[in-house]
């Protein structure tokens, strides 16, 4: 009987350069391939597993949900998903909440939006070396040109300027603006960190132009930076924010949060999704928040990204070939002056997961309840996987 790997390779379409690695279970910040080996994990399914895994309350959760009420489709209303606006709006700057299922989806639904919001604006601003999804506008206004080929041509009106730079910002910004669509902190692009006024200026640029301002976050909301969502410290306040990945720890779900203003713009019938607001994903994001209440994790993640920042920052003074460590919370980078992968592959040989962005970056996306020791191992392994 043909193996996981192998039977994934001859009936999967080979879109993904997967490590030769097929996981069967997890616990905690832990996981186990099907030979029995365990892995430290610091990428939490690409900052997903804000819990770990198998988390107690979100099993049961998950499990208590699916016994009740699997489905309905948005045709009808259900309890969980109404639960879980009112608490997202209750955290957050929001009036209304949009559900769907992906990163990707949130951002096409904030496009829409905001191109809906005033029908004499179409484009679109977004920063070089951003990653907003892979559906046509979100490519669109992705800046990563690689990422765009061979997908032509590309949807129109969008505008792409370098990353904390406002004056480029506030000179693309004119009167067919519809929005300014901007990351907190720059994940896929190498996890790059702005100016602490960056937000800031970006919203009074948006202010000045008439359009409306969007947060892609996606990677950085649900506690990963260290906050529930990362503009909390800069005072600026988006018209729509999208988040996604951490929302339901390991449960595919996305959201769109928006202003009453700007939800306006989405009326009965001119935006929907089949499985957006579904029960068990909303039951599950519902047991997230409350532990995240109830445990500290937040909390957890400040001092344990703290911890991690500073021991990168240790290991790197010993080492020639780091040429920056960087992040907040616990998403951090760490750029090399080789490209990364080879490390990521000998970190696995050590039992330690960690991915890599921007060919150059290690990047660390641990999930939110990571211990100081559990990062001191991963720090030791590590070590080893540099060389």
């Amino acid at each position: 009987m043909a193996g996981t790997k192998e039977t994934t390779d001859s009936y999967t379409v080979a879109n993904y350069a997967r490590f030769p690695v097929a996981l069967v279970r997890g616990e905690g910040c832990r996981v186990w391939d099907e030979d029995g080996r365990s892995y430290l994990d610091m990428m939490a399914g690409i900052a997903v597993s804000a819990l770990g895994h198998a988390h107690p309350g979100l099993v049961r959760a998950i499990s208590e949900q699916a016994a009740t009420l699997l489905h309905t489709s948005n045709l009808f209303y259900n309890e969980p998903s109404a639960r879980l606006a009112e608490q997202l709006v209750n955290r957050s700057f929001a009036g209304r909440v949009f559900f769907c299922n992906s990163g990707t989806e949130a951002n096409e639904a904030a496009i829409k939006m905001a191109r809906r919001s005033n029908a004499t604006r179409h484009g679109i601003i977004s920063s070089h070396d951003s990653f907003h999804g892979r559906t046509m506008a979100s490519l669109a206004a992705t800046g990563q040109g690689a990422l765009r080929e061979g997908f032509g041509p590309m949807p129109e009106g969008f505008t792409h300027v370098a990353y904390n730079d406002t004056a480029a910002l506030a000179e693309a910004a004119d009167e067919n603006t519809a929005a300014v669509l901007v990351e907190p902190l720059l994940g896929e692009g190498g996890v790059v960190v702005p100016d602490d006024d960056y937000l800031a200026r970006v919203r009074e640029i948006c202010d000045q132009a008439g359009c409306l301002m969007i947060l892609d976050e996606v990677q950085t909301g649900m506690g990963r930076t260290g906050t529930l969502f990362a503009y909390e410290p800069s005072g600026a306040v988006p018209d729509i924010l999208t988040t996604a990945k951490g929302l339901a720890g390991g449960i595919p779900i996305g959201a769109v949060l928006a202003t009453e203003k700007a939800s306006a713009a989405l009326v009965a019938g001119s935006h929907g999704t089949t499985f957006g607001g579904n029960p068990v994903a909303c039951r599950a994001s519902l047991a997230l928040l409350e532990a995240f209440d109830n445990n500290a994790v937040i909390d957890n993640c400040k001092r344990s990204g703290a911890h991690l920042l500073a021991a990168l920052k240790k290991l790197a003074g010993t080492r020639s070939d780091v040429v920056d460590v960087r992040g907040k919370g616990l998403l951090v980078g760490m750029e090399l002056d080789r490209p990364a992968r080879p490390v990521v592959e000998a970190a696995l040989a050590e039992g330690l997961l960690v991915n890599s962005t921007a060919n150059t970056v290690l990047r660390f996306l641990p999930p939110l309840i990571i211990s100081t020791d559990e990062i001191d191992e991963g720090i030791d392994m590590l070590k080893r996987a540099l060389g």
